[in-house]
């Protein structure tokens, strides 16, 4: 008879969250790496950086500080500015941690004009990357929490030039990125349909070039519409701005008629009403909130200087 396979202990599964945690970087390229953190730095110092004249090149050390609570995310980027500028990062805090403040998470050493250049770069990119980490995160654990076995999704509504970071950051938080870009899933939206003339004839169409290897997702404002889509031969459908009294009975009669099809649901879904939209028959929840208008995670660079408070505190008294 064959064994049954254990369920890990808590400890085990506290051990491949932390190697997942510690890998995450493995899906980023160098040469990715190596040119966002070059084009960054060009941007902030496009001719003379006229503050580094006035620290020099001696050796310091600097400290990166977390000042409000939130998951870490984006060190692959920060030691990709820093790798730039000669300078050796050591950290403190693994990547995808949730971390109360105050903590150092991380410091670095090299030349204090160096030091400088990255400053601003890095703390742009680390905070935006953790504010991201830390909604999607906190969504993740919400639908996970009403016992939804679906997967909240971001959306294509990134910051241009920095969708990458932006989309690594929904990793680090738990949830799918959806498509990364035009060329990675084809998605039929109503300007493409109304162009076309029907879903019926644009599903045909993107059939002819996408091939076996691209799923096909169309866009829906009803019913008739998402039974159209699938009758088509679409691989998803998404319904849109479905309420969730709609969506529950759509979802439901999609799937009766076709068992193996996706269901997403996207539009006006907030942190407030998600589990709302958390029903069996639905298999992802995409909400542009998590890489459109969120909020960054408070953090600071500080030289480390004795006799200096790092954390910057507020002047009460003039």
């Amino acid at each position: 008879m064959d064994s049954v396979k254990q369920k890990p202990s808590h400890y085990e599964e506290a051990i491949l969250n932390k190697i997942c945690i510690q890998h995450y970087h493995h899906i980023l390229t160098p040469i990715s790496l190596q040119h966002l953190a070059r084009e960054w730095l060009k941007e902030d110092v496009p001719s003379f950086d006229y503050a580094g004249f006035v620290v020099g090149e001696k050796q310091e050390t600097a400290v990166l500080l977390l000042k409000e609570a939130g998951v870490l995310a984006g060190r692959p980027f920060v030691d990709a500015i820093f790798k730039e500028l000669d300078c050796v990062i050591v950290w403190h805090a693994q990547e995808g941690d949730y971390i109360e403040p105050v903590k150092q998470i991380a410091t670095v050493t090299g030349k204090v004009r160096h030091l400088l250049l990255g400053e601003r770069v890095a703390l742009n990119c680390i905070t935006r990357a953790s504010g991201i980490a830390t909604i999607a995160r906190r969504l993740a654990q919400k639908a996970k929490a009403c016992g939804w076995k679906g997967e909240v999704a971001g959306t294509r509504k990134t910051t241009p030039g920095f969708r990458l970071v932006e989309k690594y950051a929904l990793v680090v938080g738990g949830v799918s990125t959806h498509r990364h870009d035009l060329s990675s899933m084809v998605m039929l939206k109503d300007n493409h349909i109304w162009t076309a003339g029907s879903i019926t004839q644009a599903v045909r169409d993107a059939k002819v070039v996408g091939g076996f290897s691209l799923k096909i997702e169309v866009e829906c404002r009803s019913l008739e519409e998402a039974m159209e889509a699938a009758e088509a031969g679409a691989d998803i459908v998404m319904l849109d701005n479905f309420s969730s009294e709609s969506a529950e009975k759509a979802s439901k009669e999609l799937k009766l008629a076709f068992p193996k099809l996706l269901i997403e649901i996207s539009g006006g879904i907030t942190e407030e009403n998600l589990t709302e939209f958390c029903l069996p028959e639905v298999d992802v929840i995409s909400l542009g909130k998590l890489t459109q208008g969120y909020t960054t995670i408070d953090m600071s660079f500080k030289i480390n200087k004795a006799g200096k408070d790092l954390s910057n505190p507020t002047v009460l008294s003039v």
